[in-house]
């Protein structure tokens, strides 16, 4: 083959390869940037931006938000939002917390990031509850304190703050991430590997309530159903199972979803960690 033909050749063969390429390139950036979509009858709006790893959300009696950052290592920390928007810094040297839940008059703190006692926040002082490995999510039912193990062999445990006594409800667990206290007594919880959520029964096997989930992340209860996080690196979905059972799309094509909470009346927030920032969630009035 002459030199002229073989550069022919080289040309026309790296343009076909840089066509082929533009797919590949092109499909992880549309994912990437592709914006938010609210589902038929909500919308939404940023809350608050450039918050690095934010993940657990809980709003207190006063209205203020306690927010986690999933750092680890030690560089984890729970920040304060005042009304105004300023934020403080209540607690730092954590290794990825994960799990907030309000709790005896103050806030729980849950630690991802290995063996560590959950800890409850109150004013400017923590304190021990209780030992656990790798907990994900905390909820509370009022009196009792839940906590979910992020791992191989994970547990659903029960503190009760009378006793001190830490109960575990179900073990081998694959990687449980959420878990959630309806108001009528029922507990929701996932296995993220395994995409689905199931409700805890005191007595025989766990049913199951949804499948097929792309890395399940978050629950909670509320008067509109059961709220379900994906917590997928690209196209994560805010999900709600409505009391009817029907499952909606609420939000789409997220990326990292968190936590979720009801703020005010038809409100709620939403941590969108993969973006840096929380979403405020809102119902809008029929025919809008």
């Amino acid at each position: 083959m002459s030199m002229q033909l073989r550069q022919k050749y080289l040309r026309w063969l790296m343009l076909v390869l840089g066509i082929s390429l533009v797919p590949a390139i092109g499909y992880p950036a549309w994912r990437h940037l592709y914006p938010v979509a609210a589902s038929q009858g909500w919308g939404y709006q940023v809350f608050h931006a450039d918050i690095p790893k934010v993940s657990a959300l809980v709003q207190d009696e006063q209205g203020a938000l306690f927010i986690s950052q999933e750092l680890s290592g030690g560089k984890g920390s729970i920040l304060k939002r005042e009304s105004d928007g300023s934020l403080t810094t209540m607690l730092s040297g954590l290794s990825k917390p994960d799990g907030l839940a309000l709790y005896g008059g103050g806030v729980a703190v849950g630690q991802e990031g290995g063996k560590f006692p959950v800890l409850l926040l109150r004013g400017n002082q923590t304190e021990p509850l209780f030992g656990a490995d790798d907990v994900e999510s905390l909820a509370s039912d009022g009196h009792f304190l839940y906590a979910i193990e992020d791992k191989k062999l994970g547990r659903l445990l029960r503190f009760d703050p009378l006793s001190g006594e830490v109960v575990t409800l179900r073990d081998g667990l694959d990687e449980g991430e959420a878990i959630t206290a309806c108001a009528d007594g029922r507990l929701f919880y996932t296995e993220k590997s395994k995409g689905w959520v199931k409700q805890w029964q005191a007595s025989g096997e766990d049913t199951l309530v949804q499948a097929g989930l792309n890395a399940p992340g978050f629950l909670l209860c509320s008067a509109d159903g059961l709220w379900i996080t994906e917590d997928a690196t690209h196209m994560a979905r805010v999900l709600l199972l409505d009391p009817e059972g029907q499952l909606q799309v609420i939000l789409d094509h997220m990326r990292s979803v968190q936590t979720i909470i009801a703020s005010t009346p038809g409100n709620y927030l939403v941590a969108e960690q993969g973006r840096d920032r929380i979403l405020e969630l809102t119902r809008l009035p029929s025919g809008s």
